[in-house]
C-alpha cells in the first residue's frame, strides 16, 4: 500500500517543495500530496482536520500551533526568511521602486495591481498596509486584482494582455512564475522578511517520514536551492 505524506503549506515554499519532491519521495519511500495557499487558509484547514503530516507556515503561526499541541513539539525547523517584492510582466519596462515615492508613482501609473488575499495571505496583508502607508489605498482600490495566494496572483498577471500591470507578493512566488520578472524588493521602509518554518502535525501517522522530509528541506545540502528560490539564510 502506498503511503502518503500530506503537506499543507504557504505558497512561499511551493517552488522549493516542488523541486525536491522526487528526492523527498525517494528518501521517505512515500508519495507527497501537497496543498499550497495563503498561510491563514492553510492554518484553518489544519484546524478543521484536513489530511496533514507536514505544515509549512510563518514561524509565528507554527509557534502558535506548537503551543496549542497541533504541531509536534521539537519538530519545527526554519526554511529561512522570505522578502516581499514587486513584479511586472516579462518584456515590459521595469519601474523604479527603490523609494516610497517611486513605489507610489509606479502603483498610480499601473492599470492593474495584482496581489494575494489581503485578509489571509502574509504578503497580501502586508502590501495592503503598504498601500495605506503610501496614502493611495483608496485611490487604487478599483485597480486591485486579489487572489487566494501569491502564486495565483502572479499567474493571473502573467496571463494578462495588459502590459501596464504590476504586482506584489513574496519573492519566492515571483521567481517560480513563468512570464513574470522580479523588479526589486519593497523599499526599506516597507520591507517585510517573513520567516517560514516547517513542523510535523502532532497526530501524523507517519511522523518519522514527515520529519525526514523537513530535515531534507532544511538541510545544509539544499542551501543553494533555497537561496535560488528566494529564501535568505537562517541567522
Amino acid at each position: 500500500m502506498t503511503r502518503f505524506i500530506h503537506l499543507l503549506s504557504g505558497g512561499a515554499a511551493q517552488g522549493l517543495v516542488t523541486s525536491l519532491k522526487p528526492s523527498i519521495e525517494q528518501t521517505t519511500d512515500t508519495q507527497l500530496s501537497c496543498t499550497f495557499g495563503a498561510v491563514g487558509l492553510m492554518k484553518q484547514k489544519l484546524l478543521e482536520g484536513a489530511p496533514c503530516d507536514v505544515v509549512i507556515l510563518t514561524a509565528a503561526l507554527i509557534e502558535q500551533l506548537s503551543a496549542s499541541g497541533h504541531v509536534l513539539a521539537g519538530s519545527a525547523r526554519h526554511l529561512g526568511p522570505v522578502k516581499t517584492g514587486v513584479a511586472v510582466k516579462h518584456g515590459t519596462p521595469w519601474p523604479q521602486v527603490e523609494t516610497a515615492e517611486q513605489l507610489k508613482a509606479a502603483m498610480l501609473a499601473a492599470t492593474g495591481i495584482y496581489m494575494p488575499d489581503p485578509q489571509l495571505a502574509t504578503a497580501g496583508i502586508h502590501f495592503m498596509k503598504v498601500l495605506t502607508g503610501l496614502g493611495i489605498a483608496g485611490t487604487v482600490a478599483s485597480k486591485l486584482h486579489t487572489y487566494p495566494n501569491g502564486n495565483a496572483a502572479m499567474n493571473a498577471m502573467a496571463a494578462s494582455d495588459d502590459p501596464h500591470v504590476i504586482g506584489s507578493t513574496q519573492v519566492t512566488e515571483i521567481l517560480i512564475t513563468p512570464g513574470i520578472d522580479l523588479v526589486a524588493n519593497l523599499p526599506l521602509e516597507f520591507e517585510l522578511a517573513t520567516m517560514y518554518t516547517a513542523g510535523v502535525r502532532s497526530t501524523s501517522t507517519c511522523a518519522a517520514q514527515a520529519q525526514a522530509m523537513i530535515d531534507l528541506l532544511t538541510s545544509p545540502e539544499q542551501a543553494a536551492l533555497r537561496a535560488k528560490g528566494g529564501f535568505l539564510p537562517v541567522a
